[in-house]
């Protein structure tokens, strides 16, 4: 390899895959460079498990191709999974086995030993070694992805492959996860993940954003956010179902939907600046009855009044998400109690949702 010459350790050409009448990638191209932390981010449904089992030569696109580490995924499939280490979504270890009876199995699949792999995986085996003869269906959530990711890197691979490896478990694990994954890049393996969480974006060197088997953007999180087209407002307010209907009838309202504990909302003006648009905003809203407090949003947590606060601020990879969804596609509920961003209680209840189709995720 030529000095300072940047190589790609994954291209995907205008990858097509349908599941029936579903059609789970529409088109998808992108290149991942070797050494790179990447995030596919997007919801349920985008694609993103599609994508990982055509890349873990798990299935076959309809249309277009895809190498990995310079090798056709469905040409190439056998020398690939020598090569390549996959951790699928749901937790597909063998729950009877101990935790150490499941790493030695795998290392023995690929022809070598727990021994002889240890260093690969002492940083994570570590926080497992205490509970090595514990059954692996009787760890906890957090336990368990790193058994499994143990078990995806016991044979050395060149390339890691990780779908929505953190749903399901606590904000404690999966801080822990990430910060796994970073050594794991600073000791020069490629690693790709997938996941629904717009937050974990922003431990990934690159990012696509997906949505319907389609890529919104390729870049750092930074570029994302950045590449917002206009002013960005947070509106605090005690009422928050009652100023989401309000705005949601203000004649220059481009979007606005809920996130966290605020509302976010951008203008279909292009040509007025923040600051009349933040006055404007509020002076409407008081109009409708939305009462003011002074103080924004620390008089509203300390409760003080009932408050209504509106500051500019800086967009999101969420905002980006959603605005690149287009207005057809954005989501319109009035469901104050499901927030944009998830938290803790609802990502265990996703985890926990019988409901949640492996066809086109």
């Amino acid at each position: 390899m030529t000095r300072g010459v940047r190589t790609d350790a994954v291209v995907v050409d205008s990858v097509v895959k349908q599941f029936g009448q579903t059609t789970a990638l529409a088109g998808v191209s992108c290149a991942i460079h070797t050494g790179e932390l990447f995030g596919f981010i997007g919801p349920d449904g985008a694609g993103k498990t599609t994508l990982f089992r055509i890349l873990a030569t798990l299935l076959v696109p309809d249309r277009g191709g895809a190498r990995v580490l310079g090798e056709d995924v469905v040409d190439r499939l056998w020398s690939l999974r020598t090569r390549v280490g996959y951790m699928p979504g749901r937790f597909s270890l063998y729950q009877d086995l101990s935790v150490e009876e499941n790493l030695r199995f795998f290392a023995s699949v690929f022809g070598t030993t727990l021994e002889r792999e240890h260093d690969r995986i002492a940083p994570i085996y570590r926080q497992l070694e205490a509970f090595r003869t514990r059954r692996a269906g009787a760890l906890s959530g957090g336990m368990k992805q790193k058994l499994a990711l143990c078990c995806a890197l016991v044979h050395r691979p060149e390339i890691l492959f990780l779908d929505e490896p953190t749903t399901g478990v606590d904000a404690v694990s999966r801080r822990e996860f990430w910060d796994l994954l970073s050594q794991l890049k600073a000791g020069g393996l490629t690693a790709v993940v997938s996941t629904p969480y717009m937050d974990e974006a922003n431990r990934c060197d690159r990012v696509a954003l997906i949505q319907r088997g389609r890529l919104l953007a390729v870049d750092t999180p930074d570029a994302i956010a950045r590449s917002f087209d206009r002013p960005l407002l947070a509106v605090h307010s005690a009422h928050r179902y009652e100023t989401l209907r309000a705005l949601r009838d203000y004649p220059h309202t481009h979007t606005v939907y809920p996130f966290g504990e605020t509302l976010h909302y951008t203008d279909a003006r292009t040509d007025v600046s923040v600051e009349q648009i933040a006055r404007e905003v509020r002076a409407f809203l008081e109009t409708r009855g939305v009462p003011r407090v002074a103080g924004g949003p620390r008089a509203i947590e300390s409760g003080a009044g009932s408050p209504l606060h509106v500051e500019s601020i800086p967009a999101t990879v969420e905002d980006t998400f959603m605005a690149r969804m287009g207005p057809e596609t954005a989501p319109r509920s009035t469901d104050l109690t499901r927030p944009t961003v998830p938290t803790e209680s609802t990502r265990q209840r996703h985890s926990s949702d019988p409901t949640r189709s492996e066809t086109a995720k």
